[in-house]
């Protein structure tokens, strides 16, 4: 998610971020904007996004409007439609598994950045230098450690009885965690993935359509497992100084998510669209990421903070999704057809 609210999640009116007013002082008022499309999470009350802002317009003289268009998931669908052109100067949020859809499309300018330079060289997918990462982490389910349930070790776990109506998972037509989840299942059980779909559905509880609606309700106590991400543990020492809520470690290794940004096309501020991006793989945005985010930074000059103690690296697996197109709506079909 790819940027993740772990607490209630609040947007502002209308869905939108101005930054007025930038750190440390007064500027004057200024007619430049940029508009950035990106996902709920970012913009949320604990999301980097209005820091993010003050930040550069402080910089820049220049405001920041970001602009929700759901989860991750319904954010590709935003720009691919073929009908109205995206009104936007920058896009944040796209995944690695959305990566080709994405550039197949025609929509990003290749960028020149000098930070570029600093992000660890294992993120940089594209060659085009059109959509460049900006954080990362890896899936994992969540498991509330006070919920007397005995937590899964594997994919194949998950479907036991004991796990009946256990589980909150993503739609991967509209959440890129879901359509994480989805990679995952086809890495493992290759064309019998399917298959193992149908016998997960019992466990389901629910599928949501955004990540923070699913684990919104995971912390509410609905289900004492959930789909989301190994760093999740940080938020909880760091602003509830508990470590009740345990990332799993499972036998088949844990998908990676690359979270990237880009300059559109359409683009009436190209240049200045440029130096935000720019300045979000700067070391001084790099740093609010990891406790806004709750990602790991891309920026490999970028100090953790402490609370990422309880973080662990776990293996990696390679994880796609064989078709894009029409694997998503299977996998949501076969959910909602063996409720």
């Amino acid at each position: 998610m790819r940027t993740r609210q772990f607490i209630a999640i609040f947007l502002l009116v209308g869905g939108l971020i101005a930054a007025n007013n930038p750190l440390g002082g007064q500027s004057n008022p200024t007619s430049a904007e940029l508009v950035i499309w990106t996902y709920d999470s970012f913009m949320s009350e604990w999301g980097p996004a209005a820091q993010i802002a003050e930040a550069f317009q402080k910089t820049y003289g220049v405001r920041l409007r970001f602009v929700s268009k759901g989860d991750g998931g319904a954010l590709l669908s935003a720009l691919m439609d073929g009908v109205k052109q995206p009104n936007a100067d920058v896009v944040v949020g796209l995944d690695n598994r959305q990566l080709e859809k994405a550039l197949q499309g025609g929509l990003f300018l290749p960028l020149s950045l000098k930070n570029l330079t600093d992000v660890q060289k294992n993120l940089l997918l594209d060659s085009t230098k059109k959509l460049v990462p900006f954080d990362f982490g890896q899936f994992a389910f969540i498991w509330d450690s006070q919920s007397g349930i005995e937590p899964p070790r594997s994919l194949e776990d998950l479907t036991k009885p004991l796990y009946h109506k256990k589980i909150i998972i993503m739609d991967p037509r509209t959440s890129t965690p879901g359509l994480g989840f989805l990679a995952w299942t086809e890495a493992v059980y290759k064309g019998a993935w399917r298959d193992y779909w149908k016998r997960l559905s019992p466990s389901i509880l629910t599928m949501t359509p955004s990540w923070d609606t699913g684990y919104g309700l995971f912390t509410k106590g609905e289900a004492p497992l959930v789909l989301s991400y190994s760093t999740d543990p940080a938020y909880h020492k760091a602003y509830e100084s508990t470590e009740r809520y345990k990332a799993l470690q499972f036998t088949e290794g844990h998908p990676m998510q690359i979270e990237f940004a880009g300059v559109l096309v359409s683009s009436a501020n190209k240049e200045l669209a440029q130096k935000f991006v720019d300045f979000l793989l700067s070391a001084e945005c790099q740093a609010v990421l990891p406790e806004t985010q709750w990602m790991f930074p891309s920026n490999m000059n970028t100090k953790l903070p402490p609370s990422f103690s309880v973080v662990s690296g776990y293996p990696a697996l390679n994880a796609n999704v064989k078709d894009i197109e029409r694997d998503p709506s299977d996998a949501a079909n076969i959910l909602m057809s063996n409720p």
